[in-house]
């Protein structure tokens, strides 16, 4: 499904989705993810193209556990590096944390004392 135009005239897709039915001659009702619950769900036929499935198109997957409401934790591993950043009025500790979330790593720089409260078994070093 054509999307979005990123520069000129350069066209982007996303997908595949899959078909619920046929709209007419020219047209098509598709499901779409909830991210994109904001475009209409009926396409012209020249703003589709046609998947060619590749294997390596194919992800593998770990199942995740969910709390009710959807979301995980991701787990702080490490603290990687210190620094503090100097606003107008006071200076702000930052930490390097390494993030672990089964097979993904993350890193960000997060506030130390907010890192402090939540995770202190990262600095008793």
């Amino acid at each position: 499904m054509r999307f979005d135009k990123k520069g000129k005239l350069s066209p982007r897709y996303v997908g595949p989705f899959e078909i619920l039915e046929k709209v007419g001659a020219m047209a098509y009702h598709l499901a779409l993810p909830p991210d994109l619950s904001n475009i209409h769900l009926l396409f012209h036929v020249l703003m589709l193209r046609k998947y060619n499935p590749n294997p390596s198109h194919v992800i593998q997957y770990e199942t995740i556990q969910l709390r009710d409401d959807l979301t995980y934790e991701e787990q702080p591993v490490d603290i990687l590096d210190r620094q503090v950043k100097k606003l107008r009025s006071k200076d702000v500790a930052l930490v390097k944390v390494l993030w672990r979330n089964h097979t993904s790593e993350e890193v960000t720089w997060e506030a130390e004392e907010d890192m402090q409260t939540k995770y202190s078994h990262l600095f008793n070093t």
